[in-house]
């Protein structure tokens, strides 16, 4: 009944660290931040789960009693997310203090209206209190009727940091740049996203530079779980409607939460209480609704009553009431509360259920932060969980459509989501130049040979989830900012250069992979290249060539181990540890790993493997033609970017490129030469 879908599939190594409490009573997670309680600007990332609320319990604690600050306000984007700050009795598990919040300044719990609890932000200000909670919009309107100098000397903590950008149009991030100049509060900001997701960054890099960053990757909290060991993620495309499609990748013996198409994507009906309707059809006989929960309940062919939660519901009443049973602190433990549950809009950010096994999304979603927010519905650590997977149903692009070109560019955002979350869900690389002199780094594992000082090295740390990997070649950061981005933001780089629409269009359908003529270099080198100018300008050459090749070879590295991994047959693979193995075995495969060679490899090649394996014939071959008719000629600056990188050649061999070689690089760099040349000419003869 259900169709395997070719997915990326991560193993985890289930050592329970991330869930173990040291004497404090703190996770790894959190005794990271609390390490860096004395900063002004703190920058939490770190996935839903891992306990960020807490974290900043104890941070905001030690500010209020240690480091003077008047009183700590906590900001978050939703009414519902408020009760993550209720009180927490910390010095039963060893803290040296509790958290209380007064009920009067829990503002996400108070009625009225937003006038009502802005006049309240001042009377807290005014009073002994310590701590306020209020949503994202109460806080702007604060701000702006009281003023920035209001909130002097006091902690602001930023939940769910990803909703404010740097756009002068959102009001938080203008606040908040404001707070930083005048310099007067401590902010802690928190993020369950590992990059900014859309094309706004949330600070200016002037702001952001003075943040101190606790990372800790999805791969530590999930290598640090009790019961889950194995996530999966995939796409799948449909022609049709989706509900006649959807028992093909659903199964009902999987806690699964469906995430129904947005009204203005392509894959809806335009009647999402029909498309609601369809699905429980295909689930089995309908039966009734539970009086006491609201829940939807339906008899699937093998005799088993389904209980499913519909949270599309228009009705207040109606979706009140299931909503409430979802949130059933009694029903917490139980995992045949719910079997099923069924949402538009709701159900991503701070939702918690934790028996979720399946997150399965109908339509592609534009934000990459809503994905990353989705599939973290399905990475809680629960008993007898031990695989979880997320699931994009996509409509497959028709060329009979008028809409062709709209269907393929929501496949090719699929696919950078896809891409994005393989490189966020994978081990942290550590990329260090190999020269004569290097040697091992303690802690990690070098394979079964150990290190060996005549080749490139690839460790591995089972602890710390991260890679040391020698590459020959190299470029290193040499300011302290492009070290922070090659330690902190690669996946902000990668993100930039897979939502590209022209890399991607031209690295999916027209690398040689697919018979076309974009070679990876051009992607690698060229592309990346101005992606990684436009985003860092104030980087020099050196600084963004380094930023560059750390970024390639992240993204790379993690391709290529994907294709070693889907090349092992699925009974091995569920037993091992296949993108860590994967990396091994590339490295292993070449010898030594240089930074021409990864610069060789396209991005986009196993990615358009699995499309191949999805996608019918025909729609791939029609969308290659789409994407090849857009194809441009080489563009000025594209040519002065080649003609930059033929200097570079004649340094290291003595001569230019030359139009007849047989290196197809080689040849390409000599046309940019040739390309300026004739444009010089044309001018002067003007």
């Amino acid at each position: 009944m259900t169709k395997t879908v070719p997915s990326v599939s991560v193993t985890y190594a289930q050592n329970g660290g991330s869930t173990k409490s040291n004497e404090l009573g703190m996770r790894p997670m959190q005794e990271r931040a609390y390490e860096k309680r004395g900063e002004q600007y703190l920058l939490i990332k770190s996935p839903p789960a891992s306990g960020k609320s807490r974290a900043l319990m104890f941070v905001a604690l030690d500010k209020l009693h240690n480091q003077g600050l008047k009183q700590a306000i906590i900001v978050v984007p939703e009414k519902s997310i408020g009760s993550s700050f209720y009180d927490e009795p910390l010095s039963q598990f060893g803290f040296w203090a509790d958290w209380h919040v007064e009920p009067k300044w829990n503002l996400c719990n108070a009625p009225g209206s937003e006038g009502g609890k802005v006049n309240s932000v001042k009377a807290f200000l005014d009073s002994g209190d310590q701590v306020l909670v209020c949503t994202h919009a109460t806080f702007r309107f604060a701000v702006d009727k009281f003023g920035i100098e209001a909130f002097d000397d006091r902690l602001i903590a930023v939940d769910e940091f990803h909703h404010v950008s740097a756009n002068p149009d959102n009001k938080l991030g203008a606040h908040l740049a404001e707070f930083i100049a005048r310099d007067k509060v401590h902010v802690v900001a928190m993020t369950g996203s590992y990059f900014r997701g859309d094309a706004e960054p949330v600070l200016m890099p002037h702001d952001e530079a003075k943040f101190d960053t606790v990372t800790y990757t999805y791969y530590e909290q999930l290598n640090g779980y009790k019961y889950l060991k194995q996530l999966d993620i995939g796409y799948f495309f449909y022609s049709g409607a989706y509900a006649d499609d959807i028992l093909k990748i659903l199964d009902p013996n999987e806690k699964t939460i469906i995430h129904i198409p947005s009204v203005q994507s392509r894959e809806s009906t335009k009647d999402k209480h029909r498309e609601v309707e369809h699905i429980i059809d295909e689930l089995g006989d309908w039966q009734g609704t539970d009086p006491k929960t609201g829940f939807q309940l339906v008899k699937s062919p093998d005799g088993r009553v389904l209980r499913i939660a519909d949270l599309v519901d228009d009705e207040p009443a109606k979706r009140d009431k299931v909503s409430a049973a979802l949130k059933d602190p009694t029903q917490k433990d139980n995992r045949d509360h719910v079997d099923i549950i069924i949402a538009l809009g709701m159900a991503k950010e701070g939702f918690d259920w934790v028996w979720c096994e399946h997150a399965l999304t109908v339509g592609y979603r534009a934000s990459l932060t809503e994905i990353v927010q989705i599939i973290g519905r399905a990475t809680r650590d629960a008993p007898g969980k031990s695989r979880a997977r997320f699931t994009n149903l996509i409509a497959e692009p028709d060329a009979s459509e008028d809409a062709v070109t709209e269907a393929v560019n929501d496949t090719l955002k699929a696919i950078a989501a896809s891409l994005l979350m393989e490189q966020v869900l994978a081990p942290r690389f550590n990329f260090t130049p190999k020269r004569p002199d290097s040697s091992p780094v303690e802690g990690f594992d070098y394979g079964e040979g150990g290190y060996d000082p005549d080749k490139c090295n690839i460790g591995f740390s089972d602890v710390t989830g991260q890679f040391q990997i020698e590459i020959k070649g190299l470029t290193e950061p040499k300011s302290k900012e492009a070290e922070r981005i090659c330690q902190e933001d690669l996946n902000e780089v990668i993100a930039a250069f897979v939502q590209d629409k022209t890399t991607i269009e031209r690295g999916l359908f027209d690398g040689d992979h697919a018979g076309g003529e974009t070679l990876p270099e051009e992607l690698t080198q060229v592309r990346m290249g101005k992606i990684i100018k436009d985003k860092y300008p104030e980087l020099d050459d050196e600084d963004q060539e380094a930023v560059r090749q750390h970024a390639i070879a992240a993204l790379n590295l993690t391709q290529k181990a994907k294709e070693t991994a889907l090349g092992i047959d699925e009974e091995e693979r569920t037993s091992n540890t296949a993108l860590i193995d994967g990396v091994r075995k590339f490295a292993m495969d070449v010898r030594d790993l240089d930074i021409d060679l990864i610069d060789r490899i396209n991005p986009f090649s196993e990615a358009y493997a699995i499309l191949a394996k999805t996608m019918s014939e025909e729609s791939l071959k029609q969308v290659a033609a789409i994407i090849s008719a857009k194809k441009v000629q080489l563009s000025p600056e594209e040519a002065r970017d080649l003609a930059k990188r033929a200097l570079k050649f004649k340094q290291e061999r003595g001569r230019l490129p030359s139009i007849t070689s047989p290196d197809a690089w080689e040849k390409r760099m000599a046309e940019g030469v040739a390309y300026l040349a004739r444009m010089k000419a044309e001018a002067a003869n003007g």
